[in-house]
């Protein structure tokens, strides 16, 4: 068993690394920057390094940094989490050569699923259903461009093979838009990833966002661990998940779980993972994998009774994945809202000191977060600080609960996106389920 893990990251996902580790008997090691001193999750670690500045880039992105306080205090492995070096194939190749444990797949294998064609390329080659589009990079000639478009049919899709989070894509309805906007994208692409590599798909005018949850170790052993839908997003950034995902039935689930524990032992895989896919008239189309831990995991361990984290302490660590698939069986209902400090009706950020914070509770009630009364919410990091997950009999239960929860808590000092989440539990077509992943932003005007 791992000894000391240093969790190079902040706010609830590295509070929630530290109490897994503490289940396990690991101590820990907690990097934070100056503007996080102050944190729930340094002041409860073993130790404590300061990693540098405020700013990402001099901090919590500061591979050197890291390393010197993972040789410093003697750890023997590094925990990621999700955001910021997760999925950065240098960082763990960085963390390996330099004798500790990185917590997430081998460099190699977040390479290949980190760039949009050869994780397409492997997965096809793996039997996982793909998006109808180019093979490889768009080519350079212009009518070469037009025929590939024609063939796909429009209404078409750009992407950045190196992009990601929503960045670095743009839908092309007709064949005088198509030249242009591949090159806005490569310059796009270019400034943000500096890789002006992209690819063309057929664009799915209302999909939903289903993902799958894999955990796979080093000796060959791979399963699913059921679905989530993730459809509610604004900006191609979600704002409440569940699992199961609505009108999936156990034979579609069991089928498409193969598929991916499948491709998991193809690619030789190692750790937990996500497999994100479009849904859309009965069909599955991959689009890309997280080769790390999802924000939304609480919904599956509320399903499955899995802790993931311990999972991949304990995979990291080599040991045999205990779990079978036969042991893996979702009972009831989970939802999962996050909570943004932000301005809940124009989305701007809403730094600050909290005033007053009240958690709601009762059965079937979890709440992540590192916040708590009189903490500063820096305006350096993203704006989620925490997030409400409920787990009820039944998806109505679930969402009912979730209603509950969300009218007990309380932020003050800040905005929150509180009430928008509210007047999402409510929507009549949410709450019937199956909505697509413009949804939301048409009911909120964006588009």
């Amino acid at each position: 068993m791992l000894k000391k893990v240093l969790i190079a990251n902040r706010g609830e996902i590295a509070l929630r690394i530290l109490r897994a580790c503490r289940e396990l008997g690991i101590k820990t090691v907690a990097v934070h920057s100056t503007a996080d001193r102050d944190l729930k999750h340094v002041r409860l670690a073993d130790e404590s390094v300061c990693i540098g500045p405020p700013r990402s880039s001099d901090s919590y992105l500061n591979i050197p940094a890291i390393i010197s306080a993972a040789e410093v205090t003697g750890a023997d492995a590094i925990h990621p989490g999700y955001g910021f070096l997760s999925e950065n194939a240098d960082f763990a190749e960085r963390v390996e050569s330099s004798g500790f444990v990185f917590i997430g797949p081998r460099a190699e294998t977040i390479r290949l699923m980190g760039d949009k064609i050869s994780a397409k390329e492997a997965m096809q080659k793996a039997k996982v259903p793909c998006v109808p589009g180019s093979d490889g990079a768009v080519p350079e000639d212009a009518k070469e461009c037009m025929k590939m478009a024609k063939k796909i049919g429009y209404p078409v899709i750009i992407k950045a093979t190196g992009g990601g989070g929503g960045r670095g894509m743009r839908v092309v309805h007709q064949e005088e838009e198509l030249l242009r906007s591949i090159e806005m994208t490569r310059s796009e692409a270019k400034a943000a990833f500096g890789n002006d590599v992209v690819y063309m798909e057929k664009y799915l005018a209302k999909p939903r966002h289903i993902e799958f949850q894999v955990l796979a170790d080093e000796h060959g052993n791979a399963i699913h661990l059921c679905e989530r839908d993730c459809s509610m997003q604004r900006r191609h950034q979600k704002v409440v998940e569940e699992a199961p995902a609505p009108g999936i039935t156990e034979a579609l689930r069991n089928k498409m779980g193969a598929v991916v524990a499948e491709a998991c032992r193809k690619i030789k895989y190692r750790g937990a993972g996500t497999f994100e896919f479009l849904y859309e008239n009965g069909e599955f189309y991959f689009i890309e994998m997280n080769t790390r831990l999802q924000v939304e995991h609480p919904v599956t361990e509320l399903i499955t009774g899995v802790d993931l984290v311990k999972q991949q302490l304990l995979i990291a660590a080599g040991e045999v994945l205990q779990i079978r698939q036969e042991d893996i069986k979702p009972h009831g209902h989970a939802v999962e809202c996050r909570i943004n400090a932000e301005d809940p009706d124009t989305f701007a950020p809403s730094p600050g000191k909290i005033t007053r914070y009240h958690v709601p509770g009762g059965l079937g009630v979890r709440v992540d977060s590192h916040i708590y009364a009189d903490y500063i919410v820096p305006p350096y990091y993203d704006s989620m600080i925490g997030k409400l997950i409920v787990h009820g009999e039944d998806r109505l239960t679930a969402l009912n609960r979730m209603n509950g929860a969300l009218t007990e808590m309380v932020v003050e000092g800040i905005k929150t996106n509180i009430p928008l989440q509210r007047r999402i539990m409510s929507d009549t077509a949410f709450r019937e389920g199956g909505t697509d992943i413009h949804y939301l932003e048409k009911k909120l005007g964006l588009q």
